[in-house]
């Protein structure tokens, strides 16, 4: 819902994620319109010498219709509900703008993909989205089907990242609220986590690999037109209580 910004807490989320982010370098921070998220960005912006901030709608949160709004203890009670926790590729939210969740998905993912695309594969960027948009771009990214995304969580001010290759995504981490990204950091080199012919490597690592998300050559994880999306406004800062859509 347009016009609920981040509360204390929720800012105070957004600092803690832009500090540890800081000594990234990223190449685009690309957020939703609603304003949560645009303030998420903007203290990430901050940190980086007031970075421009690019509005993307196609990540910006699934449009409930007549949930819009509503506490989820009401919701809860209709029939719909179990639809989205068991089935979500069955639902079409009610009301005008009701979306369904396969379309938001389709959007989201082809919303990466062109960023993807548009960066290049040495590219680290950071998406600014909401819970249910980053749980359905991780289920693409893992090949599940869409109704599986329920078992996934995207906490508010969590940080996800995905690590797109030519064959392949890589889920490098998860709804991770505390680590650091030394491992997320371009090599010194200069090079990225490529095959040895200067291509993003899609090979996954046997043997669990050297630690991290590191693939057979042992390099570092993110290069490769890579996405992070920051579940950083799925709700005001706290656990939802309502759709805030």
């Amino acid at each position: 819902m347009p016009g609920i910004p981040l509360d204390d807490r929720g800012q105070a989320q957004a600092a803690a994620l832009a500090a540890r982010l800081a000594p990234l370098p990223l190449d685009a921070i690309v957020s939703s319109p609603l304003e949560r998220c645009q303030q998420t960005a903007a203290a990430i912006a901050a940190t980086r010498d007031g970075q421009q901030i690019i509005t993307e709608e196609r990540v910006g949160e699934c449009h409930y219709g007549d949930w819009t709004g509503q506490p989820l203890k009401k919701l809860a009670q209709e029939q719909l509900w179990r639809v989205v926790q068991a089935h979500p590729s069955a639902v079409t939210f009610p009301g005008p703008g009701g979306e369904s969740m396969p379309d938001m998905q389709h959007r989201a993912v082809a919303a990466v993909r062109d960023w993807n695309a548009r960066l290049g594969q040495d590219a680290t960027y950071l998406i600014c989205s909401h819970g249910d948009v980053i749980k359905a771009i991780v289920a693409d990214s893992l090949g599940l089907h869409l109704d599986q995304c329920q078992r996934i969580q995207a906490d508010p001010c969590s940080l996800t990242v995905i690590r797109y290759t030519p064959l392949r995504p890589f889920l490098v981490r998860m709804n991770d609220r505390g680590g650091g990204v030394d491992d997320l950091m371009p090599r010194a080199d200069g090079h990225g986590h490529a095959d040895g012919r200067g291509k993003a490597s899609s090979d996954g690592a046997v043997g669990g690999g050297s630690g991290g998300a590191d693939g057979v050559d042992g390099t570092n994880p993110v290069n490769g037109a890579t996405s992070i999306q920051a579940g950083a406004a799925a709700s005001s800062g706290q656990q939802p209580a309502d759709t805030r859509g």
